[in-house]
């Protein structure tokens, strides 16, 4: 049973950066989708971005391309998604999620459905 857990997450003024951080030890990032999603306080969960069979497709959705950055440290396990320029509206929950599937397309990277793993989620709060 693969066990992710993210971290990273606070409080952070309009314009300022976090990283987060999703470890994800014995999870074997080959041919999978790795993503992460964010969920706001009265509405649902959207995803946010993926980086898909071992690193060497980023996608973004369109609110954060430009301003976010997912990698991925295969030594550590490691899923982090860099947030810079931020923004009230990122206020969310952010979770990270794995998938044993491979990723063929983006449409297929943003479901839900497809994935497999959560965390508990961490959340991030930017104020104006």
């Amino acid at each position: 049973q693969v066990q992710l857990a993210e971290s990273g997450g606070g409080p952070v003024q309009a314009g300022g950066s976090l990283r987060l951080s999703c470890a994800a030890p014995g999870y074997r990032f080959t041919n999978v989708c790795m993503g992460w999603f964010r969920q706001a306080v009265g509405k649902e969960r959207e995803w946010v971005a993926v980086l898909a069979n071992g690193g060497s497709s980023p996608g973004y959705t369109d609110a954060v391309k430009g301003r976010f950055t997912v990698s991925h440290d295969g030594a550590k396990d490691t899923l982090y998604l860099q947030m810079n320029s931020l923004k009230p509206e990122d206020t969310a929950i952010y979770y990270c999620a794995a998938s044993r599937w491979y990723c063929y397309n983006q449409q297929q990277a943003s479901d839900q459905s497809q994935y497999h793993y959560w965390g508990h989620g961490t959340q991030v709060t930017v104020s104006s």
